[in-house]
C-alpha cells in the first residue's frame, strides 16, 4: 500500500458485524419495492442518514462505481456496503443473502405452483402480468432514454444499438451493440464531465480485489467449453446465467433481452412462462436479478426446480458481485480517466437501443394481442410515469383485469 492511500480517509466507519448486516438487510430486502432507483434510496435513507454507516461523498462515490460495472447496480452496493460494515467478505454476503434471498424464495414458490394455474381466470391471470412487463419495461427505457440519450451522438449509438440487435440477434448481437457503442463513445462522447470527489476506502487488499477479477474471468471464459466438450446441462445453465449477469449494463431491466437469449431461444422456457415470471417480478421487494430463480425452477431441462433455481440465482448475482469486490481497491485510480468515462457514456447509449428492441419483441409482441390489451398496458405505463404508482400496484390491478375479464368471458 502507498503512500497516497495511507492518507485516504475510510468511506464510513466499519465496525459492526456480519450478523448486524444480515439483519439490516434482511428489513431492506422483505421492504425494498420499487427496482434499483428506489433501492438506492432504501439504502440512503437507512445506512446513510439514518445509520450512518458510510457518508455521502463515499455513498455517491460507491454509487458511480456499481453504476459503471455490469451487474445489478443495487445488489453490488448492497454488497459492498456489507462490506465496509461487516468488515469484509463475509459481511457482503450476509448483505446479499438477508436482501436478495426473500424475494427469490416467493418467485421460486411461485414457480412451482405455476402447473396449478389453470382455466380461463388463471390464464388471464397470468396475461395481465405479461402486460405488466410491457408497462414497466416501456418505464424504464422511458427513464433511461432521458439520461443515457440526452444528446444526437449517444441517440444515435441507441439507434444503431436496436438495429444491431434487430438483424443480428441472439446475445451475440447484443454483445456486439455493446462493444460497438463502448468504442462510438471513445470517440463521439468525449464531452468535459464533472470533476469526482471523495475516496473510496474498503477493507479489501489489491491482492484480493485482483483474485477476485481474474475468478470473475475464469468463470465467463471456461464454462462455454466445458458445457459444449461434456454436454452437461448444468454446466450451460450456469454458463447461461453467468453470461447474462456478466453483460448487463443499466440496471435490473436490462437482463431482459439477455435471459430471454439463452433460455427462450433454445426452448428451455416458453415465452409465455418467461413473461409472466417477469411480470410476477414487478410485484416482490428486492432486486430483480431474483428472476433467474423463476427461470431456473420452471425451465423444462433438468437440473430444474429448486436445484435449478439455486445455480441460475447465484450464476446471475456472481459476476457482477465479483466484478465490485475486485474493483473496490482500484477505482481510484481509473474512474477520473476521460477515456473510461466517455466508453461508458457509449456503452449506456447501446443499452437503452438493446432494450428498445426487447420492448417489441418479446414483450409486446407476446403481450398485447388486442386493442383492450394495448388499453391496459398503455394505462399501466400512464400510471407509473405519470401518477408515480409503485408497481406492485400495477401488478395487481393489471393481473387481476385479466383475470376478471378471462373469468367473465368464460362465463359468457
Amino acid at each position: 500500500m502507498n503512500a497516497r492511500e495511507d492518507a485516504l480517509p475510510l468511506a464510513g466507519p466499519a465496525e459492526g458485524s456480519p450478523l448486524e448486516v444480515l439483519r439490516v438487510f434482511l428489513k431492506l430486502g422483505l421492504t425494498s419495492f420499487g427496482g434499483p432507483i428506489a433501492h438506492l434510496g432504501y439504502f440512503r435513507d437507512e445506512l446513510v442518514l439514518r445509520r450512518k454507516w458510510i457518508d455521502e461523498a463515499g455513498y455517491a462515490d460507491l454509487v458511480a462505481l456499481c453504476q459503471f460495472l455490469p451487474g445489478p447496480a443495487s445488489s453490488q452496493v448492497g454488497f459492498s456496503l456489507g462490506v465496509l460494515r461487516g468488515n469484509g467478505l463475509a459481511g457482503g454476503l450476509a448483505a446479499w443473502c438477508a436482501f436478495t434471498l426473500p424475494s427469490a424464495l416467493i418467485l421460486l414458490a411461485f414457480a412451482l405452483g405455476a402447473s396449478t394455474f389453470t382455466g380461463p381466470a388463471a390464464e388471464g391471470l397470468l396475461h395481465g402480468l405479461k402486460l405488466v412487463a410491457v408497462a414497466v419495461v416501456a418505464q424504464a427505457i422511458w427513464g433511461m432514454a432521458k439520461s443515457l440519450t440526452p444528446d444526437r451522438q449517444r441517440a444515435g449509438i441507441a439507434l444503431a444499438a436496436v438495429a444491431i440487435t434487430v438483424f443480428t440477434g441472439g446475445s451475440f448481437g447484443q454483445v456486439g451493440a455493446i462493444a460497438l457503442g463502448a468504442a462510438a463513445g471513445l470517440l463521439f462522447c468525449r464531452s468535459d464531465a464533472p470533476a469526482v470527489a471523495g475516496h473510496l476506502r474498503f477493507p479489501v487488499s489489491r491482492r484480493s480485489g485482483a483474485i477476485a477479477l481474474a475468478l470473475f474471468a475464469v468463470f465467463f471464459l471456461v464454462p462455454p467449453f466445458l458445457a459444449s466438450a461434456t454436454g452437461h446441462q448444468a454446466i450451460a445453465l450456469f454458463d447461461a446465467f453467468y453470461r447474462s449477469g456478466a453483460l448487463v449494463f443499466g440496471g435490473g431491466h436490462v437482463v431482459l433481452p439477455l435471459l430471454q437469449a439463452e433460455v427462450v431461444a433454445p426452448g428451455w422456457v416458453t415465452n409465455e412462462t418467461f413473461l409472466a415470471g417477469y411480470g410476477l417480478t414487478q410485484a416482490v421487494p428486492g432486486p430483480l436479478f431474483t428472476f433467474a430463480a423463476y427461470l431456473g425452477a420452471v425451465m423444462e431441462p433438468t437440473p430444474n426446480g429448486l436445484a435449478g433455481a439455486a445455480i441460475a440465482l447465484v450464476a446471475v448475482f456472481l459476476p457482477g458481485l465479483l466484478l465490485v469486490y475486485g474493483m473496490l481497491p482500484f477505482w481510484d485510480g481509473l474512474r477520473s480517466r476521460p477515456a473510461m468515462q466517455a466508453a461508458m457514456r457509449g456503452a449506456n447509449a447501446a443499452v437503452v437501443g438493446i432494450l428498445g428492441a426487447a420492448l417489441y419483441n418479446p414483450v409486446w409482441t407476446s403481450a398485447v394481442l388486442s386493442p383492450p390489451d394495448f388499453a391496459l398496458a398503455l394505462a399501466g405505463f400512464l400510471l407509473l410515469t405519470v401518477w408515480k404508482a409503485p408497481p406492485w400496484t400495477i401488478v395487481l390491478l393489471l393481473a387481476a383485469g385479466c383475470a376478471l375479464r378471462g373469468a367473465m368471458g368464460a362465463w359468457l
